[in-house]
């Protein structure tokens, strides 16, 4: 039953592989064509090398008076016609090299568009896929798939190709030539051929699933490997080295364990088929020895004959070869398939509509969702937001704030109950015009690859120098980006490079400020940042959120202190909501966290 799933996984990715191949039909036949006319040059030359042989042994030849041997003929004319052999000889070895260069040619365009094509839908498919699917897989698997396995696939395809087709068509071009000079011998070498076919495909049968682990395994230890450069301080910090490192050596003999048991069955089709190419050999050879002294075959003849016994027996190393390099490629086919599949989050209606001149009134009405089916995390929850409020959400951690704004921007879909913004349900939005109405500054910064300034007009690509520069005044950032080596054309790299936590926030701030969208999410969107700076910003956000609906998240319960309506989460719920003033009159769950911050000071 495993064996026969096995299978039918081979089959279902290799029919996928082909709906891949198929916009490439032309080349394809190409290939086919240019590697048909390769075989027949190869193999026309045998013959060419057996008339040369039989030409000379002419000279050999017992002579009908009994002399010297050497027969009483025109030796010119003898010269003449292996001058001309040799001339053909050279003109079949030329147009084989022109043909296997072209074919070769096609064979890497073949393969690199589809790597492209694989490569370009898998990245797209990363970019639809929902958060909960990133959350819920490790990065450096997702990684792996991407380029490790489609270039262990490309690898595999390419060799595929290029000895594939040719190793066939070889099979069977030799046997019809050596069936038009000797039947007899021909049938001795059928009668071994399905020997060598059934070690190919009994070693085939093993390495698929030993070179899908082997792929899974890399994909795990590029995942450890991702976690760690990303982690490295923390690793450090917590003085986790040795325990790092015990975990990537396990990975890693894991992976040699199962890399070598692909290799080690994989390295057996080789040897294994040589043999019974040996045998095929030997058979010739005796055959073809007792049918010349019969008289039934020239030495020439013979020697044609063992050419194409080589010629016959070399494909089925070839293809043996490929055979494992193809259960390679198709294990990781099939993890860079799963990627692909993923179901995407849920498209934008046909009817959706884009928001226009938001007015920013935001209602939740009785929301529930839940990361995992079984665990609740909020339920019931209701929310009325008028045009221009500040909200400040507080509580515990793990009560649901930083979910609601992954509700707001629909990150993730609500379970239950509905999220409008004026009055449009946002699953009636397109995504687009929803989060393009809200600014996000959250604590975990993100910044790309590129310039000061590259990372600043993300959200408005077409801001103008001063108006950069105003949002960077605003922000609070242009002092430090002035005195950066390039000031806004200063490269930095991946995540801010050499940037420091509260740096990074201040530009992605100054990319909030910019672009001035009509709501705001501002995630802890100063917990990086110095008091003294963090009371200059508080006053820019202050002027930035005025006639603009704001979603505040905050444990410093002194930075929404102004905020029109507080609400206390707990477990999901909204226990308390009101002014700051009115929370602390309560003498409430707010209350006892504003005094649990303040008590002691």
């Amino acid at each position: 039953m495993k064996g026969d799933k096995k299978s039918i996984k081979q089959k279902e990715t290799l029919m996928k592989v082909l709906k891949y191949i198929k916009p490439y039909s032309f080349l394809l036949i190409l290939t086919v064509v240019m590697a048909a006319v390769s075989v027949a040059l190869t193999l026309y030359l045998p013959i060419l090398t057996g008339n040369a042989v039989d030409m000379l042994t002419l000279f050999f030849a017992p002579s009908e008076t009994g002399g010297s041997g050497k027969i009483d003929m025109d030796s010119v004319r003898i010269w003449a016609g292996i001058f001309d052999v040799l001339i053909k000889m050279a003109v079949v070895i030329l147009l084989t090299a022109l043909t296997q260069w072209i074919m070769n040619i096609c064979n890497n365009k073949i393969v690199y568009s589809i790597i492209q094509d694989i490569r370009k839908k898998a990245f797209r498919r990363l970019e639809e896929l929902p958060l909960k699917y990133l959350d819920a897989h490790s990065h450096g698997d997702i990684v792996s798939r991407v380029v490790a396995d489609v270039d262990q696939f490309a690898d595999g395809l390419l060799i595929g190709f290029t000895q594939l087709f040719t190793g066939v068509i070889t099979i069977l071009g030799t046997l019809g030539f050596m069936l038009s000079v000797n039947v007899g011998i021909t049938v001795v070498v059928v009668v071994i051929t399905p020997v060598s076919l059934f070690v190919a495909s009994f070693i085939a049968k093993k390495t698929f699933s030993m070179f899908k682990l082997q792929s899974e395994t890399r994909g795990e230890q590029t995942a450890l490997i991702n976690e760690m450069i990303g982690n490295q301080k923390v690793v450090q910090a917590f003085n986790r080295e040795v325990e790092t490192l015990e975990k990537f050596d396990e990975i890693n003999a894991r992976l040699e364990k199962c890399s070598l048991r692909a290799i080690f069955f994989s390295s057996l089709t080789n040897p294994c088929t040589r043999f019974v190419n040996s045998l095929v050999y030997t058979g010739v050879g005796l055959t073809g020895a007792l049918a010349v002294l019969r008289g039934g075959l020239t030495v020439g003849q013979l020697t044609c004959f063992l050419s194409y016994a080589n010629q016959y027996t070399k494909p089925f190393n070839e293809i043996s070869g490929v055979i494992t390099e193809l259960q390679n490629a198709l294990a990781c086919a099939a993890r860079i398939f799963e990627l692909i599949e993923e179901e995407p989050q849920v498209p934008d209606g046909v009817d959706a509509v884009a928001l226009q001149n938001v007015e920013g009134r935001v209602d939740l009405e009785n929301v529930s969702f839940s990361y995992v089916p079984d665990k609740k995390l909020i339920e019931g929850l209701n929310l009325h937001v008028k045009p221009g409020q500040r909200i400040a959400i507080v509580g515990p951690t793990g009560c649901g704030k930083t979910t609601i704004i992954n509700l707001l921007m629909r990150f993730y879909d609500v379970d239950g109950g509905s999220i409008s913004v004026d009055d449009n349900n946002i699953q009636d939005i397109t995504r687009k015009s929803l989060r393009t109405s809200y600014g996000m500054v959250l604590q975990d910064t993100w910044l790309k690859k590129g310039t000061i300034r590259d990372n600043i007009v993300v959200g408005k690509p077409d801001a103008t120098e001063e108006e950069i520069i105003s949002a960077a005044k605003a922000s609070h950032a242009h002092s430090f980006i002035k005195r950066l080596p390039d000031g806004y054309d200063t490269v930095i790299g991946e995540d801010g490079g050499s940037l420091s936590g509260g740096q990074k926030q201040l530009l992605c701030i100054t990319r909030v400020m910019l672009s001035l969208p009509p709501m705001l999410i501002l995630d802890e969107a100063t917990s990086s940042i110095d008091t003294r700076t963090e009371i200059k910003i508080q006053k820019a956000f202050a002027a930035m959120m005025e006639g603009r609906t704001s979603f505040i998240v905050a444990h410093r319960l002194s930075t929404i202190q102004n905020a029109d309506v507080i609400l206390v989460m707990k477990d999901g719920h909204i226990i308390e909501q009101g002014s700051h003033e009115e929370l602390l009159a309560k003498k409430g769950f707010y209350a006892n966290l504003y005094q649990s911050q303040f008590a002691i000071a």
